[in-house]
């Protein structure tokens, strides 16, 4: 008997725990100190921060029966996040990502998905999205083999079947993608997409063509709704047919910009689902990445909505 109350907001993947170096220019093959765990996962990181903004949240993915699992757990649920569908792997441990900082602002990941309990899809109740309003798909998990991949495009089905929003952010991990192509790992949610979230090199390498203003044509031209061009400490861009709308960012000190992105998309979860104007939505959308940077870790600087409004100049009343 189903006993799990439908969330509104729907995010499945990889959960991770990650462990980051906190000064850049250490390589990951050197001895060097680590920082973590933190609980992350790109899924993960934009389910915690639709909690955080108050809105009906589910994750579906797997941990290990381990300290990182139960961390994993307790991040996510006492933010709210509801995890009737976060399964516990009792054979495999719970997955692990390193992360280090080159000196040219760039990163470098090491993943532990495959073969963890991260890389297990557990079942889910179709019922789950009955009341969805926005599902949410991350490169990251399309990317981690043929059963997320597949599960992913279940769950977007599912949603738009539920009339809800499917959202994408193409964030494939070269060191996910195993040699596969990023236009054919990308297809079949691009096909069911209304929102799509790239920076622009992943809107470069999701459609195969380098001048951006074509490239957001061509998804426009497919019935993608609404892209947010991700532009880091440049603001953001909004693409629809019938507007462009730009939002510069407040500056911000870059400590950490690992999970900015799922931060980001989930302010745009906020504001499409509470009707927020175009503007309003990439305000909120801004704030929500610039404060995910200032911090070591992708969750620890996630603002609540409080502080989220008051931050992006919208008041109490958004």
């Amino acid at each position: 008997m189903t006993t799990f109350k439908a969330p509104e907001v729907i995010a499945l993947g990889e959960a991770l725990a990650e462990f980051m170096r906190p000064v850049a220019g250490v390589p990951l093959e050197e001895a060097g100190p680590f920082e973590g765990p933190f609980a992350s996962g790109a899924p993960a990181n934009f389910a915690h921060g639709c909690a955080r903004l108050g809105l009906s949240t589910g994750f579906i993915g797997t941990v290990g029966n381990d300290a990182f699992g139960r961390m994993f757990r307790a991040r996510l649920g006492d933010e709210g996040v509801d995890l009737f569908h976060l399964a516990v792997d009792p054979t495999r441990t719970t997955g692990t990502s390193f992360v280090t900082y080159r000196l040219d602002g760039e990163r470098d990941f090491l993943f532990h998905v495959a073969d963890a309990a991260a890389g297990r899809v557990p079942s889910f109740d179709p019922a789950y999205f009955a009341r969805a309003r926005l599902v949410h798909i991350t490169g990251s998990t399309l990317a981690s083999g043929p059963a997320w991949h597949a599960a992913c495009v279940r769950a977007a089905t599912l949603g738009k079947k539920a009339g809800a929003w499917v959202s994408f952010d193409p964030n494939l991990r070269p060191e996910l993608l195993g040699g596969a192509s990023v236009a054919a790992v990308a297809e079949p949610i691009l096909a069911l997409a209304d929102v799509v979230l790239p920076s622009g090199d992943e809107l470069r390498r999701v459609t195969g063509i380098d001048h951006l203003d074509t490239a957001v044509q061509s998804l426009l031209d497919r019935d993608v709704g609404w892209v947010f061009l991700k532009r880091g400490m440049a603001g953001s861009t909004l693409f629809r047919r019938d507007c462009t709308v730009e939002m510069a960012t407040e500056p911000r000190t870059e400590r950490d910009p690992t999970g900015a992105g799922d931060a980001f998309a989930a302010g745009v979860a906020y504001g499409l689902l509470h009707g927020l104007p175009a503007g309003d939505i990439l305000r909120l959308a801004n704030t929500m990445g610039g404060f995910a940077v200032t911090t070591l870790g992708p969750m620890e600087a996630t603002p609540t909505l409080a502080e989220a409004l008051h931050a992006s100049g919208l008041g109490d009343g958004a």
